[in-house]
């Protein structure tokens, strides 16, 4: 509703403009005048705001692709300098081995990741990638079953940092 309005009044503003300022005795026809009035004053602002939206609108592409470059640019930096740090004969493997549970009931990793390392050649390791499983008995799913008390949730070590 206000597009339509603003539309009609941007239609008619050279009509209403020049109408009263010929009534008014001013300027005649073919001879500019120095002020636009009220509703010319209204038609400059218009243009002076869909000019700056225009701009605008440029300025935001320009910038949305710099800010994308300056992105990958630092995202590239830290990878590079993440490289760096690590020790040059550090390799990730991948394994299948069950952590222990700890007293506090909580899987403890740290020794299923060096077994994958060591069965590897390695010295040591770090847990990259765990995984938690239920296991169950046989005997569970011959009795059409999918869980059960005697089933038990277990947690392994599927990928390792090796050093």
């Amino acid at each position: 509703m206000r597009a339509l309005l603003c539309a009609g009044l941007l239609a008619a503003l050279p009509a209403l403009a020049a109408g009263p300022v010929l009534a008014q005795g001013a300027a005649p026809p073919g001879q500019q005048q120095d002020e636009p009035g009220f509703l010319g004053s209204v038609g400059q602002w218009l243009d002076q705001q869909v000019s700056g939206a225009k701009d605008a609108f440029r300025n935001f592409g320009h910038e949305a692709g710099m800010a994308a470059k300056s992105t990958a640019e630092t995202a590239k930096d830290a990878a590079g300098t993440l490289a760096k740090q690590l020790p040059s004969a550090t390799t990730v493997v991948s394994g299948h081995e069950v952590c222990r549970i700890a007293p506090n009931g909580a899987p403890d990793c740290v020794a299923a990741a060096d077994a994958i390392c060591k069965a590897k050649g390695f010295k040591s390791g770090k847990s990259v990638d765990m995984t938690t499983a239920e296991t169950c008995p046989a005997k569970v799913y011959m009795a059409g079953r999918s869980t059960g008390p005697e089933c038990k949730t277990e947690t392994f070590v599927s990928s390792a940092l090796c050093q």
